[in-house]
């Protein structure tokens, strides 16, 4: 007796400091996760590069309107975000990830609001820490893109729209922050902001008649002084580049929507969200049924007609890409905590349900399957994925015994989710086999959450998540390589490709960019690909190669005379 009510003392203290203090614990649950790392970050190409270069070249130039000799394609709201971070913390890769890891972590707390207005606090927390531990999200919290600021203001919206509905004396203030948000997605992510605009509008139209949000006009001057920033960045390019300023991101949106990229046609998403949001995106279709089944009142369809209405603006879009889908996450971790808190019902009432239906018919009185009553799919998960853990133990094993040093790597995080999962399985057994009634609901709970974040810690630890190129980012820290960067000026001679983006941003010193070997200075030092080496008609001295880019030194006649 003694030993079952320090159980429930515990279990009542951890309910407290969960439900009493969520945005400490969901800090405490998601920040470790940005900030694990391999003691070396180096960036990703094409985008992060790209963001990353561009912001520098703003700082450096000092023109962070129109640095360029063309017409840009974006809107430089990612841009102005990272070079904020350049003039604050120094040029560096913490400094390009810092607005996503922020706007990150304001995501999950906004989501938690959210779900605590629509579903309750404890499904909101679920659906918080479900989404920090959802692989592509957390990916790109730690990406240098505008990908998750994007998002951060689409929920800042929902929950605006939200607090104008509970608190109606203050409809104004909220609906103009609504609107607010929206604008600033467009300096943000330019015309990709349309997509969750839209996605709102079965939301707003259909519930119109209830929250009023769109005869709202605070909402319309929001939207306006959102812009403002975009609008005068317009102007003054404009005036330095004419009508071709604006004309630049229309084309840009043109060419993206004029044909298929990397051949992903009309069932990308069908399997590419599956996978990459495993198995949150499963858990989450049991949420869908659920609250298919019983609506939820007042905002049905904002939590299921935004994501559904997205899906297919996204699939019909011709250009489909995973990072695209990144705005359905958050609404994936939604549904996946009603999933999971239904499962959880199955959890804790199991025996009784299975005792009420022992010598009955196998379908219960609300018509439902018994194969598919929350009881039998809890057991029947904890058994699948425990079976998956013994997969994934014995592959990791034998991974991390005859691989390299990078297989290594994910058979570390094979290991780690699989015995995890192997947990899961094993809090079932105890709780039901061996009668460990201190085993609660939590416990099994827990056994889904936690194995997702050691495995993504793992990923953080090992460089996985962070650290893309590490041969590249390992070359310029060799003292030869780092002397000749840092005293002189590096030209560029037609590289180009993701190794061209990062040595962008990693050299320095930048020279000129040539297309001919010729028209380098002599004794100036250079970036060549190796396969255009047999254009150098001139001496030179071969400093190093990475990724097939040489770094080389023209010698003139007096280095000559030296050798």
């Amino acid at each position: 007796m003694l030993y079952k009510a320090q159980c429930i003392y515990r279990n009542r203290v951890f309910t407290e400091i969960l439900w009493g203090f969520p945005y400490i614990s969901l800090l405490l649950w998601t920040l470790p996760l940005l900030l694990f790392n391999s003691g070396q970050d180096s960036l990703m190409a094409h985008d992060e590069g790209l963001y990353a270069w561009r912001s520098r070249f703003m700082v450096e130039s000092g023109d962070w309107i129109h640095p360029w000799s063309t017409p840009h394609h974006k809107t430089p709201g990612p841009y102005w975000l990272i070079a904020s971070a350049y003039t604050l913390f120094g040029i560096n890769e913490t400094s390009v990830r810092l607005p996503s890891a922020m706007a990150g972590i304001l995501s999950v707390l906004l989501l938690y609001e959210i779900g605590r207005i629509l579903l309750g606090k404890k499904v909101g927390w679920l659906a918080a820490a479900i989404l920090s531990v959802e692989f592509l999200w957390l990916q790109y919290s730690r990406l240098g893109t505008p990908d998750v600021p994007m998002i951060f203001l689409v929920l800042l919206a929902i929950w605006s729209f939200l607090k104008a509905e509970l608190h109606p004396r203050y409809r104004f203030f909220w609906s103009f922050l609504a609107g607010l948000s929206f604008g600033l997605g467009f300096l943000v992510r330019s015309f990709m902001i349309v997509l969750p605009i839209v996605a709102l509008l079965p939301y707003l139209i259909w519930e119109h008649r209830r929250h009023r949000h769109l005869t709202n006009p605070m909402l319309y001057l929001g939207f306006v002084v959102g812009l403002i920033p975009t609008g005068i960045w317009l102007w003054l390019n404009f005036h330095h580049y004419g009508k071709n300023g604006f004309a630049e991101l229309i084309n840009f949106v043109m060419k993206l929507s004029s044909g298929d990229r990397n051949n992903n046609g009309l069932e990308f998403y069908f399997w590419n969200l599956p996978v990459r949001a495993f198995p949150w995106f499963f858990v989450s279709l049991l949420g869908l049924g659920v609250v298919l089944r019983r609506p939820i009142p007042r905002y049905h369809l904002l939590l299921i007609g935004f994501p559904l209405t997205l899906f297919v603006e996204l699939t019909l879009f011709p250009t489909r890409l995973p990072h695209y889908s990144l705005t359905l996450y958050p609404f994936i971790a939604l549904l996946g905590a009603v999933g999971l808190n239904w499962l959880g019902r199955g959890y804790t009432n199991f025996r009784l349900v299975m005792e009420t239906d022992k010598g009955t018919r196998r379908q219960n009185t609300q018509g439902i399957p018994h194969s598919l009553t929350p009881s039998s799919l809890a057991r029947n998960l904890s058994y699948a994925f425990g079976g998956l853990g013994v997969v994934l133990s014995v592959a990791g094993v034998v991974a991390f015994t005859i691989g390299d040093a990078e297989v290594r790597k994910y058979a570390t995080m094979g290991l780690v989710l699989g015995i995890g999962w192997l947990i899961l399985l094993a809090i079932w057994i105890a709780r039901y086999h061996y009668d460990q009634k201190f085993l609660t609901v939590r416990y099994w709970i827990a056994g889904w959450l936690i194995p997702a974040w050691l495995t993504l810690a793992v990923a953080g630890s090992t460089g996985i998540i962070g650290d893309y190129n590490p041969d590249l980012k390992a070359f310029i820290h060799q003292p030869e390589i780092a002397q000749v960067l840092s005293s002189s000026p590096v030209y560029f001679v037609q590289i180009g490709g993701k190794t061209g983006v990062l040595l962008n941003f990693y050299t320095p010193h930048h020279g000129q960019k040539v297309q001919q070997v010729s028209e380098l200075p002599a004794a100036s030092y250079a970036w060549i690909p190796a396969k255009k080496m047999t254009l150098v008609s001139q001496p030179y001295r071969l400093v190093g190669t990475v990724q097939k880019v040489n770094l080389i030194q023209l010698l003139n006649n007096d280095k000559l005379k030296e050798k």
